[in-house]
């Protein structure tokens, strides 16, 4: 996997997007496992339920985090004072946090199932807008010396 990985970063403009969204997937995955962990640890014990007020409060303020972070990944992706290849990694793994905040916020919710599926919704979304933007963010890289 890792060099799957060094040979996309080292490779064209292709590449460099399938290594962005590898490197996405990762500080994905980065956020998600210890949401999971503190999901079923609060699972167990039963937490108080969100009011619905309170929720759908939440559920904005989770909007604009992760719109605010999208904004600062693709701010940093097209930062044209660093390499091409150090611009789109950094992009990518920042753009991880803008699904990851609401999935963090589904997994510390999970004994409340209306909770659940906004934050998951809201999640997806969020993926789904990364997803289809980290190859507009991916310039063609410099020539690797060596």
């Amino acid at each position: 996997m890792l060099q799957a990985f060094v040979r996309d970063v080292r490779s064209g403009r292709d590449g460099l997007v399938r290594a962005a969204r590898r490197a996405y997937l990762l500080g994905l995955a980065a956020l998600a496992l210890p949401g999971v962990v503190l999901g079923a640890l609060l699972l167990l014990t039963h937490p108080a339920p969100v009011p619905l007020s309170a929720l759908l409060l939440l559920l904005g303020v989770v909007l604009l985090l992760s719109l605010g972070a999208l904004h600062f990944a693709r701010k940093a992706a097209h930062n044209t004072a660093q390499p091409a290849r150090q611009a789109a990694l950094t992009g990518a793994i920042q753009a991880a946090t803008a699904p990851g905040v609401p999935l963090l916020l589904a997994c510390a919710t999970l004994s409340q199932w209306l909770s659940l599926v906004l934050f998951l919704v809201l999640a997806a979304v969020m993926h789904f807008v990364v997803w289809v933007q980290v190859p507009g963010w991916v310039r063609e890289p410099e020539a690797v010396e060596g």
